[in-house]
């Protein structure tokens, strides 16, 4: 398998409306974070909260389709969208499950108004890292006018050949 970073995110941060940065790095390894950022440069902005999304090819092309703005909407059998809150757990899906089941996978990352997230508590779907959030099918389109920014790929990983 390879593996192709593309970003390089390490800390948890909070930036202020000035854009001062401050936070602290956690874990090993390359890539850990959440955090909050309230603004950025002189023009106040919405606090927003990092997720990021492991992804297969299908649903990353429907991503780029978007502009990098929205999720697809679901298909009947995914009745929850699953958006997780630290790069770790996105990148041993994509590497884990992604890969073997389509040959690629992908780790996105993305920005989400933290006020609008608030009415989705966090699952902890395993061990003490492997948090999520679960918002309905139903309510991805509402989810989706709140992303903050692009969505952006941070990591890829591909069979090899």
């Amino acid at each position: 398998m390879t593996e192709k970073k593309t970003g390089t995110e390490t800390a948890t941060r909070t930036e202020t409306e000035t854009g001062t940065t401050t936070g602290t790095g956690h874990g090993t390894g390359t890539g850990h974070g959440t955090g909050t950022r309230t603004g950025t440069g002189t023009v106040p902005g919405p606090r927003t909260t990092t997720l990021w999304r492991p992804t297969g090819p299908e649903e990353l092309a429907l991503v780029e389709a978007s502009g990098w703005t929205a999720w697809p909407p679901r298909l009947p059998e995914q009745p929850i969208f699953y958006p997780v809150l630290n790069e770790d757990y996105a990148v041993r899906i994509a590497r884990d499950w992604n890969v073997p089941a389509s040959g690629s996978g992908y780790v996105t990352r993305f920005e989400v108004d933290a006020g609008f997230l608030e009415r989705y508590p966090v699952r902890q779907a395993g061990g003490e890292t492997i948090l999520e959030l679960w918002v309905p099918a139903e309510e991805l389109a509402e989810f989706n006018r709140h992303i903050v920014g692009r969505i952006e790929v941070v990591r890829e990983f591909h069979a090899q050949a």
